[in-house]
């Protein structure tokens, strides 16, 4: 298929390179140019911008940072992907993006005659190079169906979850117990220090038990390493729970409102940067 992809950050670049390797014929477009020239020497065409890169697409998937960064290569009035995009053209986003926006786009690309999923993903850098991301995808079922080359090209799994917005609720749920999960991590190995035991030690016995997933035991162990390389930046996982509250109502979250204040309070002491699990600095 000949498939757009806006946005070679992180995650965009390694779905695009997934799709190279399946064969598909690519376009891309970053806001940064310098960023792309790797997947254009592995032969992805570098486009000016959104709309160029969508020219003649049959599939245009964006991967980008938030709501305004989507909103800006779908709708920018002068070189926004659907101020020419091909109506037959499926539309793809794959940003983990807010449930309002995500329903807004729909219209928008229905009301140029475009199918439109909203599929963010389940997975980080290493699934993004494994393909073994998992699609959360809203949307309706044909547009779904048409997808399919794209899904298996990056992921082991794409799940069809309801109508358009769908995917993004989905995907603000899953975030908001990944993100509680480490948030408690932090306070409780800081706890295993005030009651005097070893966090390390403490942290090997309780792994074994039922009550630590093994999301929450490779936070932990990520802490105690002190190892904070950005797979999910501080600032991202706030962004999401921001977005999630938005939709829930902040007294109908309470634990999922306390922890995006601890997300906050990293992001201000200048964590936003590194990885969730520096939350545990806050701690130190």
């Amino acid at each position: 298929m000949r498939v757009a992809v806006l946005g070679i950050g992180a995650m965009g670049s390694r779905i695009a390179a997934s799709l190279l390797t399946a064969g598909h014929a690519i376009s891309i477009w970053n806001r940064t140019a310098d960023r792309a020239a790797p997947l254009a020497a592995q032969g992805a065409r570098l486009a000016g911008t959104p709309a160029e890169a969508a020219q003649d697409a049959e599939v245009v998937l964006a991967m980008v940072r938030d709501d305004m960064a989507s909103r800006r290569v779908w709708l920018a009035p002068d070189d926004g992907v659907l101020a020419s995009a091909d109506p037959q053209a499926l539309a793809i986003d794959c940003s983990t993006l807010s449930v309002g926006w995500a329903r807004e786009l729909s219209a928008a690309c229905a009301a140029r005659g475009m199918g439109f999923l909203d599929a963010p993903v389940v997975g980080s850098r290493a699934q993004a190079e494994a393909r073994t991301l998992i699609h959360l995808v809203g949307g309706e079922v044909g547009s779904f169906a048409r997808a399919a080359p794209i899904f298996n090209a990056t992921g082991r799994a794409a799940h069809h979850v309801g109508p358009a917005g769908a995917g993004a609720a989905l995907k603000l749920l899953v975030n908001a117990a990944l993100g509680t999960q480490v948030a408690l991590m932090a306070e409780l190995l800081a706890a295993a220090e005030r009651f005097g035991l070893d966090p390390a030690r403490a942290m090997e016995v309780a792994a074994e038990t039922p009550a630590f997933s093994p999301t929450a035991v490779a936070a932990a162990r990520a802490m105690l390493a002190r190892s904070f390389e950005p797979a999910f930046p501080v600032d991202l996982i706030r962004k999401d729970l921001d977005y999630l509250l938005c939709a829930a109502v902040e007294d109908r979250a309470p634990v999922a409102t306390a922890t995006r204040d601890v997300f906050a309070r990293a992001a201000s002491a200048g964590l936003g940067a590194l990885n969730m699990t520096a939350v545990a600095k806050l701690y130190a």
